[in-house]
């Protein structure tokens, strides 16, 4: 792993400024790109480490806070363990955050982060990689279903209601896929039952990329947040593997 340098940005928008965290090898040269979204925690020093070894491992990562429009990260406040207890009262802080963050909104959102890494000097040309965790899976997903042509890979981790029967379920652009694609569900997770895993393997197959869609058994929604009590370090150590396999494959 490669020493590696980060430092908060910001990305103009059509509706303000995104606050973001870059992280890159800072051996100064540009490095394949990856967008890191986050889960619905936020921009904070988990994510900052998980995007650091991402970045030591020879790319350069942005996150940014998907919740800009409600405030610089953090945009609720947060302990600094996360456990059973604590999540009602952040959740109902969150809840009307998120749903803020429509379809149309996050894909004008995902414009501008393109942008801004297509032209930043620490990134490489071409198509970026997109890793997401938890709601970050579905904006992962509907980002590289709607701009093809910008996206290389596209991963996500315990994401919830990927694949529901509403009318803006981010599965139905898998259709427009192009990218490669790796979906790691946990097996204790409501919010992506069996039957939204089929239904999202089955989007994917039709659009006949090359994609898996795994389960992890025993791990729980959220299982990559070493800051919350859904952490479990064996899930999360086959989701590095899974990630670094796919990244290999991209770049």
């Amino acid at each position: 792993m490669s020493a590696v340098q980060g430092t908060d940005v910001d990305i103009p928008t059509d509706d303000g400024t995104a606050d973001a965290y870059l992280t890159h090898p800072a051996d100064g040269g540009p490095h394949p790109a990856v967008l890191l979204y986050m889960d619905a925690f936020g921009l904070r020093p988990r994510l900052r480490a998980m995007a650091d070894r991402l970045a030591g491992a020879g790319y350069t990562v942005l996150v940014p806070n998907v919740f800009y429009r409600s405030g610089r990260a953090p945009v609720v406040e947060l302990p600094g363990f996360i456990d059973p207890q604590a999540r009602p009262d952040i959740f109902q802080r969150l809840g009307p955050i998120m749903k803020s963050l429509t379809p149309d909104r996050a894909v004008r959102d995902a414009d501008a982060y393109l942008e801004w890494l297509a032209r930043a000097p620490e990134a490489a040309r071409g198509p970026v990689a997109l890793i997401g965790y938890c709601m970050g899976a579905g904006l992962a997903l509907r980002t590289a279903g709607t701009r093809p042509d910008r996206v290389a890979a596209v991963a996500g981790f315990h994401g919830g209601n990927l694949a529901t029967e509403g009318p803006h379920s981010p599965h139905l652009v898998a259709e427009n896929l192009t990218a490669e694609a790796y979906f790691a569900h946990a097996d204790h997770d409501p919010g992506m039952p069996p039957e939204q895993q089929e239904r999202l393997e089955a989007a994917l197959a039709a659009a006949g990329v090359p994609h898996r869609c795994e389960v992890y058994t025993g791990a729980h929604h959220g299982y990559t947040q070493a800051d919350t009590a859904a952490y479990d370090e064996r899930a999360t150590e086959r989701h590095w593997e899974a990630v670094f396999d796919l990244l290999k494959r991209t770049f």
